[in-house]
């Protein structure tokens, strides 16, 4: 296969070749600069074009690849320090690309992103599906290819693919610097043995061998199901634990500093999908990634490090110090040996036709003064002046020569040169560090500027959902729920649910009824997320949501803990618990007052609906069970399987029925007696086509297994229907 990798010099890139010169691939090299002075192993052609150029269309004929992999994200050709200029450059860029490669009709583009497109919370892993959410311009450049690579597969019919990787780490290169949270803790640790690592900031890493090696597989597939996949190791870690592995590998007394301070963090991207397709294992593990990056970085610390920063460790600090001196030193050296071919240039002069004239020790200390600015100048100065004077007393004395007035001359002429020199390199090196100072606070301030743009767009967008958006006025809500009058009251709590998802606009609903004072049974739920509490939770037990809800209060999950919903409410009746409302599926910027506010109202509506379905139920209870039992009548009963089974068509619960044989008229009080015993308050006996029934609600065909065996250990004989007909 013809391959054309896109991209500036990197570790990721350099693996990518590796890759695919050991699979039997043709690798061609689009560098995206004028730079002729990086080599490559084992590529075929390297091209030294700009992105912008018209080249890139014939470089695409020429080659004719299967296929093409932009780096993107990971493009080290942009620099996001400036991310303003770079975003639209970024885009242009990639337009071209896409543009200029649709001429050739075959073969796969492939565009590398980044988890930097979802900047929100999330509770649950982050989906291929789930909407990118950017936040910042380098983020925003990056989501914009995902949808330029969309837009032309839609439009130009382009075989594209979308690889979002997942906090790649591994190893850098001398002097890299990269962005994951294995390197940034690393450096710390280099620069100033301290570590700082938030607790409450989740999320995963993959290791870089590992996430080609997943890459590789879905570029190369022939027919992949998906357009966009996920590469991600799965795995959580927090910053603390991360800190953990690289101060056990790092050795010597790195300190970890706890920041674990404001609301918790948590990103991690799901590759299910992926794993589903491909089957792929991570080999690199946490611990022995971190070792390899710990172990190449403290071999080359002097690579990544400032002559600013302190060392790590007592002896770090005094070996670190000791390289700041030498270099320090390392321009005085230069200079003393400099001297050496000048001096014996001077003297070659002295007596020649053509170089007498020339005056060696000045070009010296110019050089030096150009080079390295003041200082050296002088001690250039000096040790000209010494040469020279050396150099006069092979014929005079050196009283002779201290008299002579054209020795002061041509000394005053080599440092005032010199020094007016070196001052002027010194404070053109002055004007520029200071310049590139302003140029990182004023884009640090821009960041600040951004971010507080970002939070205020936020706001405005809540308030004007609120105030504005029909679906969100009062209005809007009851004319939803209210809806929920002309269902069936055994239907009512079904499509409460499906209610309660539209109104907060999240697919992940359930709804708990309360059995007794602690425990309480699903009734139903809107998706599979959102029964992963399962079918009966003990709500008392979960302290921090049960006391919100007692005091009539929505609980908001703000720690984000796995084992319980984002939000929650509670419905009452006459000071009663009678219903536990939860969310599950909601980004984290809604999770405010203004969506619990909403919850409270929405919830005191249905609350009115399903209270007076109750009411309505109770007040039939006499006609609608065979006498003197808890047995419903068929007609009752009828109603209610239907209800059950057509919310279960509807993904909004699960339920089971059975039929119970040899009861008749004269034992169905003995029947109820028994068979109630052995089923959950939840659950219903019915007469239904002259048989008795039982309606198991929230329980699968395995589950309706356990309760037949108990019916055969009573004595009565039983079996599952399939269908409520």
């Amino acid at each position: 296969m013809i391959v054309l990798l896109i991209g500036g010099s990197s570790r990721f890139m350099d693996s990518m070749i590796d890759k695919m010169n050991k699979s039997g691939h043709q690798v061609y090299l689009l560098t995206g600069r004028k730079d002729k002075h990086s080599s490559y192993k084992r590529v075929f052609e390297k091209y030294n074009f700009e992105y912008d150029t018209d080249s890139i269309e014939d470089i695409f004929k020429s080659i004719q690849p299967e296929l093409v992999i932009f780096m993107g994200a990971y493009d080290t050709n942009f620099n996001w320090n400036m991310a303003r200029q770079e975003s639209v450059r970024f885009s242009a860029a990639l337009t071209n690309l896409l543009s200029a490669y649709s001429v050739t009709g075959k073969g796969r583009f492939v565009y590398f992103s980044s988890h930097e497109v979802y900047s929100s919370v999330h509770g649950a892993d982050v989906t291929e599906d789930t909407i990118a959410e950017p936040k910042g311009l380098k983020a925003l450049a990056i989501a914009h290819g995902e949808e330029l690579c969309n837009s032309y597969r839609t439009t130009q019919g382009m075989d594209t693919m979308i690889l979002r990787f997942d906090h790649v780490y591994g190893i850098p290169k001398k002097g890299e610097k990269l962005t994951d949270p294995c390197f940034k803790m690393c450096l710390e640790s280099l620069k100033s043995g301290k570590i700082p690592a938030n607790s409450r900031n989740s999320f995963s890493m993959i290791y870089l061998k590992d996430a080609i090696e997943y890459a590789y597989k879905a570029m190369t597939d022939k027919e992949p199901s998906q357009v966009c996949y996920h590469i991600s190791s799965m795995e959580e870690i927090n910053e603390t634990q991360l800190a953990e592995l690289v101060r056990k590998h790092m050795g010597g007394k790195t300190e970890i500093v706890d920041n674990s301070v404001g609301e918790s963090h948590r990103l991690i991207l799901d590759g299910k999908k992926y794993l589903e397709e491909y089957d792929m294992r991570v080999f690199v593990s946490y611990d022995a990634g971190v070792q390899k990056v710990v172990q190449y970085m403290k071999r080359h610390r002097e690579d990544f490090l400032k002559d600013e920063d302190a060392g790590q460790g007592k002896w770090g600090k005094l070996l670190h110090n000791v390289r700041v001196i030498i270099k320090k030193l390392i321009p005085f050296i230069e200079n003393l040996i400099c001297f050496i071919p000048f001096f014996m240039l001077n003297n070659r002069a002295v007596g020649s036709e053509y170089f007498s004239k020339l005056d060696f020790y000045l070009l010296y200390v110019l050089l030096f003064a150009i080079v390295h600015g003041q200082q050296q100048a002088l001690l250039s100065a000096v040790l000209a002046v010494g040469g020279y004077c050396f150099r006069q007393m092979y014929e005079r004395t050196g009283f002779e020569v201290l008299l002579d007035y054209n020795t002061y001359v041509w000394i005053a002429q080599l440092f005032i040169l010199g020094m007016v020199v070196g001052y002027m390199r010194d404070q053109l090196r002055y004007i520029t560090e200071e310049n590139e100072e302003n140029v990182d606070y004023l884009h640090g301030k821009l960041d600040d500027i951004e971010d507080i743009n970002d939070s205020n767009i936020r706001m405005k967008q809540s308030f004007e959902m609120q105030v504005m958006n029909q679906k969100d006025s009062l209005g809007k809500v009851y004319e939803i729920t209210s809806r929920l009058e002309a269902y069936e009251p055994e239907e009512v709590l079904f499509y409460a649910a499906e209610m309660l998802s539209k109104l907060m606009e999240s697919k992940d609903v359930a709804i708990y009824t309360v059995a007794n004072g602690d425990y309480a049974r699903l009734f139903s739920a809107t998706s599979k997320e959102a029964r992963k509490l399962g079918s009966s939770i003990k709500y008392t037990s979960m302290e921090s949501m049960y006391d919100e809800l007692k005091e009539h209060r929505v609980y908001i999950n703000k720690t984000l803990e796995d084992k319980f919903p984002l939000m929650s409410s509670a419905v009452y009746s006459s000071d009663q618990m009678q219903l536990i409302l939860m969310i599950w599926g909601i980004p984290w910027q809604r999770m405010t007052l203004a969506e619990a506010n909403r919850l409270t109202v929405v919830g005191a509506l249905i609350q009115d609906t399903v209270v007076r379905a109750n009411r309505y139920l109770d007040a039939l209870k006499d006609r609608r069970y065979v006498e003197e039992t808890n047995i419903l009548d068929e007609e009752a009963f009828t109603h209610l399987v239907n209800a059950f089974f057509q919310a279960r068509d509807r993904g909004l619960t699960e339920c089971s029925m059975i039929r119970v044989a040899g009861v008749g008229e004269n034992n169905k009080q003995e029947a109820a007696r028994a068979l109630s015993a052995q089923i959950r308050q939840t659950d219903y006996l019915g007469m239904m086509r002259g048989n008795l029934y039982v309606l198991l609600s929230n329980t699968d065909q395995e589950g309706a297994g356990s309760v037949i065996e108990r019916f055969q250990q009573k004595g009565y004989r039983s079996e599952l229907k399939e269908v409520a007909a």
